[in-house]
């Protein structure tokens, strides 16, 4: 087998003349594990260094530009954008990073070392008060462009059906043609919509639905269970809590299966035919990296 990086003379760096830039991006994903308290504490800002994530964020964007002078065989490319987002939960901050160039070579390299170099800056930032945080879990989810084309580092489930947004609470859910999504917040103009929110973003299968139509309820429409996404060909709930999913170019994890139902005798369609699908296998998300949902995108089930 011919070796792309040794020759007769050692190490070399390939040569990447002929080739014809293309549009690329990268998606990596990485996590830090704190304790509870300096999780708090970095909510709270009272953190010993300040402001921890927009330095560690910094940082990330900066390591990603120096991806060649610490990958001895890295090529340096021109970055057109390097995006770092955060969401954090009671013990983990999960960072995504986004990067992207015009270039004859991809930029997978620079968005694992953004995700790790922010990681770093993070327990840098942070290890005065919690020596004990873990880096984990650095990965890249999805790379375009290119001659090898598109990878997802996941498989593909189901696909989205609809997405649905209520501007106001109480009522339900209408169809848009796209939403667009805020890490850590869940969709813009969303009535549910909430900063360090367990539940962000709502999921309902069209399956689950066909169940409510069979027992005679009549009338159902896309949102009517008031879930921001109706899916097809995935099957939610069989879904663990922590499973990562990506959804066009947008990564979730998956924070709750089913929910309590809102009202103490159950909601107006448990009244009507004895039961209810969502509060059993309507699952909620936490939104880990921003970007766009339609119709018809895929969903992945990202590999852990």
């Amino acid at each position: 087998m011919e070796l792309s990086h040794v020759d007769e003379n050692g190490a070399k760096m390939v040569d990447i003349d002929i080739k014809e830039p293309t549009n690329r991006m990268a998606i990596c994903y990485g996590f830090v594990k704190a304790k509870p308290e300096t999780i708090q504490m970095l909510k709270d800002k009272t953190t010993p260094k300040g402001d921890v994530l927009n330095t560690a964020r910094i940082a990330g964007i900066q390591g990603a530009k120096q991806t060649s002078n610490l990958i001895p065989l890295c090529h340096n490319i021109p970055l057109s954008n390097v995006k770092i987002e955060f969401a954090i939960d009671d013990t983990t901050i999960h960072i995504t990073s986004t990067v992207k160039a015009f270039a004859k070579t991809g930029v997978e390299m620079e968005a694992l070392t953004a995700v790790s170099i922010t990681a770093l800056t993070i327990y840098d930032m942070l290890k005065a008060v919690d020596k004990s945080m873990e880096i984990s879990n650095v990965k890249l989810i999805y790379k375009s462009g290119g001659k090898s084309g598109t990878y997802i580092n996941g498989e593909k489930k189901g696909f989205v059906l609809s997405t649905n947004i209520s501007e106001a609470k109480g009522t339900i859910k209408q169809p848009k043609e796209s939403i667009s999504l805020l890490p850590d917040y869940g969709i813009i103009g969303d009535s549910h919509a909430e900063y360090g929110s367990k539940r962000q973003i709502s999921f309902l299968g069209t399956e689950s639905i066909d169940k409510m139509k069979a027992l005679g309820l009549n009338g159902l429409c896309f949102g009517v269970f008031a879930e921001n996404i109706t899916t097809q060909d995935i099957v939610l709930y069989s879904l663990p809590v922590g499973t990562k999913i990506l959804i066009g170019q947008t990564l979730h994890i998956v924070t709750q299966i089913g929910k309590k139902c809102h009202a103490a005798d159950g909601c107006e369609v448990a009244r009507k035919v004895g039961t209810c699908v969502m509060p059993k296998e309507g699952i909620f998300t936490r939104v880990l990296s921003s970007g766009e949902i339609k119709a018809n995108d895929p969903i992945y089930v990202i590999n852990d």
